[in-house]
């Protein structure tokens, strides 16, 4: 298999040579009707749930509505985190009260016994937004309810939150950690800051550092899980479960750690959390075929025919739109923009559903290797598309 190693001092020139044209193109990119688009689907979907019990999870190949599951679903949160975007943009009340309603079953998860490391993706999406937009007190507490449990699943000598309890013995792991994980640490962050247990901070930083160290591979890409030995909290198994092959490059993995990297580096303005940003955005931009939007996987051996991951896009676009704002160089600042607006206007013009179903995006790919969810719309895609969409629009607001 081949790998491409391109350290920060390597890419950078070529970065600087590419923005020009790149920037041309993702100011093409009509944020406002895209937006108004996705407002008017997300009311078509939401008009047509009857048990607000259920919340949607995806459209099944042929099918026009969202599939739904269960509050329980570590998907759960994406929903509800729609919602407060669409108020949010819109200012309309009746969103306000459509999102407030959605955030409650999610609330039921705190009274289970089941632990769950998506707690972060879970609250923070629902909760966290709501409280960011309304300063509601109960939605505080549901948050730093939440942000106790995640803690409570922190292994001390190890230094990682456990992910994946119920596959213990299954993957014959007694401390399994994902890449994914990095997304729930804003949730310990919050927490920390804003009155719960300020030791969550060095938590999350320890949970950051102990990735960093044993999960980003020397070309900065990313296995997917690591498994620890809870006694020597040695690094004792590298696997990647949902993607090609253990060591393949998996788009959405390396979209979860340019994101959670980058939201580290916002929360301590630690260095190496800014460089280890960089270097996985920018192994995966290098990577990205002529349409922006990657394969769910760059090494799998049916490229230019395998499923393309438009989640993976959006998850990498709304990080690199946050990264943009963060690095010092202007040029590196602009690199990174105009390639989130690569991506953003790829996935408007070539991944948007139209009338045939009431998503926002299709293409997406949850688990390839287990048959699950190929090629088809996931509301983790939609979720963080919007979120993307924002931050651009904030950020062309200003200049």
């Amino acid at each position: 298999m081949t790998r491409y190693f391109r350290p920060l001092s390597f890419i950078l020139p070529m970065m600087l040579f590419l923005t020009p044209s790149c920037s041309e193109k993702s100011n093409q990119l009509d944020v406002e009707s895209v937006l108004n688009q996705a407002v008017e689907k997300v009311f078509q979907a939401q008009q047509l749930q009857a048990n607000n019990e259920q919340i949607p999870r995806n459209i099944e190949p042929g099918d026009e509505f969202w599939s739904t599951q269960s509050y329980t679903s570590w998907t759960s949160g994406f929903w509800p985190g729609i919602l407060w975007y669409i108020y949010d943009y819109t200012g309309d009340e009746k969103w306000r009260q459509i999102a407030h309603e959605k955030n409650l079953p999610v609330a039921n998860i705190l009274e289970g016994d089941k632990k769950d490391h998506d707690l972060g993706f879970q609250f923070f999406c629902s909760f966290g937004n709501g409280y960011r937009l309304t300063n509601n007190p109960q939605y505080k507490e549901y948050i730093l309810t939440a942000a106790d449990q995640l803690a409570d699943m922190y292994h001390p000598t190890v230094g990682t939150i456990l992910s994946w309890p119920h596959a213990r013995d299954r993957y014959k792991a007694p401390h399994n950690t994902i890449i994914d994980n990095m997304m729930n640490l804003e949730l310990l962050f919050w927490a920390a800051k804003n009155g719960g247990n300020p030791d969550y901070y060095d938590m999350a930083v320890r949970h950051a550092t102990v990735t960093l160290e044993n999960q980003i591979r020397p070309d900065f890409t990313q296995w997917h899980v690591v498994a620890y030995d809870t006694i020597t909290g040695e690094a004792v198994q590298k696997v990647t479960r949902q993607g090609y092959s253990d060591e393949s490059f998996w788009a959405r993995g390396q979209a979860w750690g340019i994101y959670g990297f980058t939201m580290v580096y916002r929360e301590t303005g630690e260095a190496k959390f800014l460089e280890a940003a960089q270097n996985m955005a920018n192994v995966f931009l290098e990577r990205l075929p002529d349409d922006h939007v990657p394969y769910w996987d760059f090494d799998t051996p049916d490229i230019p025919d395998a499923p393309r991951d438009a989640s993976a896009a959006a998850i990498a676009a709304s990080a690199l739109l946050e990264l943009s704002g963060l690095v010092k160089d202007p040029q590196q600042s602009e690199y990174y923009f105009t390639s989130a607006g690569n991506i953003l206007k790829s996935l408007s013009e070539n991944y948007r559903s139209g009338s045939e179903n009431l998503a926002i995006l299709n293409h997406s790919v949850g688990n390839f290797n287990t048959g699950s969810e190929i090629d088809i719309p996931i509301i983790y895609a939609d979720y963080y598309f919007i979120e993307a969409l924002l931050r651009k629009r904030a950020i062309d607001s200003k200049k």
